[in-house]
């Protein structure tokens, strides 16, 4: 039985028109699978792999050198938040701020809450300095954030 559903290869095969070649689509691929199922599987690599006419190893070392995405034994949360770890952010509490909401939360960072609601990460820099320390929740960007406002964003979630 198949990983992907027709819908969701017919999303990747909607991606090779925006590119040179197959090869190209791999990030694009992963992103779309990693998106809806909320981990890549090695079922869903090897499924990638025949949709772009490449070998299983080739989208695998893709997927494993961005660090972003989640296999079948480590699978998103419902909800991703992103912590900032740049030197602003630091200098602004930021590590103090992901310590606490972990310690809330009883989870580290890449890993995901018991209820799998939040999938807890740190990102190198988020880009918003100016509004450090700052988190992203989902694809939502949120600055000046203080453990109190932080644990508000992720109970709204």
């Amino acid at each position: 039985m198949s990983v992907l559903s027709e819908e969701l290869r017919e999303k990747i095969r909607a991606e090779f028109p925006k590119y040179p070649n197959k090869r190209a689509v791999t990030l694009p691929a992963l992103h779309l699978v990693h998106d809806t199922l909320r981990a890549v599987s090695r079922e869903a690599i090897v499924e990638i792999a025949e949709l772009l006419e490449l070998h299983p190893a080739e989208v695998h070392d893709t997927m494993t050198f961005y660090n972003f995405f989640k296999d079948e034994t480590h699978p998103l949360g419902r909800h991703r938040v992103w912590f900032c770890r740049s030197i602003s952010c630091a200098l602004r509490g930021g590590e103090e701020l992901l310590e606490t909401v972990c310690h809330r939360y009883n989870v580290h960072p890449g890993e995901t809450t018991a209820d799998g609601r939040m999938t807890v990460e740190f990102a190198e820099c988020l880009g918003a300095c100016e509004g450090a320390p700052c988190i992203l929740v989902n694809d939502v960007c949120h600055m000046n954030v203080t453990p109190d406002s932080a644990s508000a964003l992720i109970e709204k979630l």
